[in-house]
Parts: C-alpha cells; structure tokens; sequence
C-alpha cells in the first residue's frame, strides 16, 4: 500500500453508513449467524466497507486511477 488516500469524506461516510447496513441486515435477515452464504458474503462486504471508511484507501480505486479525495496524503 502506498499510503495515500484515496476515499474523500463523503465517500467514506457513504461507505460508513452502508457497511453498518449490511452488517446489520445480514445478521437480523439474512442468516449470517447461522452461516448462510448470502449473510457471509453481506457481513464481508459491510467489513470491507467498513475498512476502507476507516482507512480512508481503496485499493480498488488504484487501477481505475480513481479518486474521491480532494487532497493527497
């Protein structure tokens, strides 16, 4: 990882609020604590985005040399 970042503030709090949706969702509908692939799958999507919010890089963004952030560093 490079260091930059690459996820502006809106961006991470869409990832934000999102994450914590699906996390939620896949707990309380979609039967994540039970195993259920389709909850697996919501809880590590809502990880993800979690992540990336918090560390405020995507490494998806690198190859589209994509950026929603406004200032380098």
């Amino acid at each position: 990882m490079c260091g930059c970042k690459n996820v502006g503030p809106v961006d991470r709090a869409l990832r934000l609020v999102v994450g914590i949706v699906l996390i939620v969702l896949a707990f309380a509908m979609l039967g994540a604590a039970e195993g259920s692939a389709g909850g697996i799958i919501a809880v590590a999507a809502g990880a993800v985005l979690l992540l990336t919010a918090a560390l405020g890089f995507c490494p998806a963004y690198l190859p589209l040399k994509m950026s929603t952030c406004k200032v380098k560093g």
